[in-house]
């Protein structure tokens, strides 16, 4: 039980970051709901998977996918691009973790007086560094998947109108 509470909760938070993001990228107000939701289910998916011992690389994937899936119908809907429910719906996924301990990692080497367990801190950065870019990877690629299947059939469909907010 628990351990539900604990993905539920992240689960939360995630939508709360979605609407923190679209809030700074001056999003139009109507479109915070959507953007909570898809935000809300994407954490779900990712947390979800990641619990169910799926690596963060392909949970990332999936849930960057089910973000840029579900923004087309959305988009259509409130007649908006969907790069604006999309993005900051995945952008508190970016792996800020495995950033910094790349960049630690490199300082420790960088300020290391004494040489001697170099090669387990390169590992170790190597490793991070590895993961992070994947990790970008698959969020730019889960989001951009609808764009690069549907180009030509769905996407032209929408209809965004001269008086609608641009952002």
């Amino acid at each position: 039980m628990n351990f539900d509470i604990t993905i539920l909760e992240k689960m939360l938070w995630s939508g709360v970051v979605g609407i923190g993001f679209a809030m700074l990228f001056n999003v139009p107000k109507r479109l915070l709901l959507s953007i909570f939701i898809t935000a809300l289910v994407a954490g779900l998916i990712k947390f979800g998977s990641l619990a169910n011992g799926l690596g963060v690389i392909s949970a990332s994937l999936f849930a960057a996918t089910f973000t840029g899936f579900v923004s087309i119908p959305i988009s259509r809907y409130t007649h908006t691009s969907p790069f604006v429910i999309s993005i900051p719906s995945v952008i508190g996924m970016i792996p800020g973790y495995f950033g910094y301990k790349t960049l630690l990692g490199i300082l420790h080497i960088a300020l290391q007086k004494n040489p001697g367990n170099e090669s387990l801190i390169l590992l170790s950065i190597i490793h991070n560094g590895l993961n992070m870019i994947f990790v970008l990877g698959s969020l730019s690629l889960g989001v951009s998947l609808p764009w690069l299947l549907f180009k030509d059939n769905v996407l032209k469909k929408i209809k965004i109108k001269e008086s609608d907010d641009w952002v």
